[in-house]
């Protein structure tokens, strides 16, 4: 895997962790949240296993099964994707 692909799973993987933290926090002071889409759409980008550990750590989105059921569900297809992608080459 390129040292560029590294670096962005990475990085989205720590923003999710974040954004799952930061949404914990204004949820429990009743302040702006951020979208349930924003924290899935990064989930898909490849932020999967961040958004895993963020529900784990923060207590958050645990009882949703769109969160509890769908990021694992994502998780499995970047791998499969990741898997894939290197069988034919396409990632080295």
């Amino acid at each position: 895997m390129s040292t560029g692909i590294v670096i962005y799973l990475i990085a989205v993987n720590i923003t999710e962790f974040l954004l799952f933290g930061i949404d914990k926090r204004k949820a429990i002071r009743g302040e702006w949240r951020v979208p349930e889409s924003t924290l899935l759409s990064l989930a898909v980008f490849g932020g999967a296993v961040g958004g895993i550990l963020g529900m784990k750590v923060f207590h958050h989105k645990t009882k949703h099964p769109k969160f509890s059921l769908g990021m694992p569900v994502i998780l499995v297809m970047e791998i499969a994707a990741m898997c894939f992608s290197h069988i034919r080459g396409i990632v080295s």
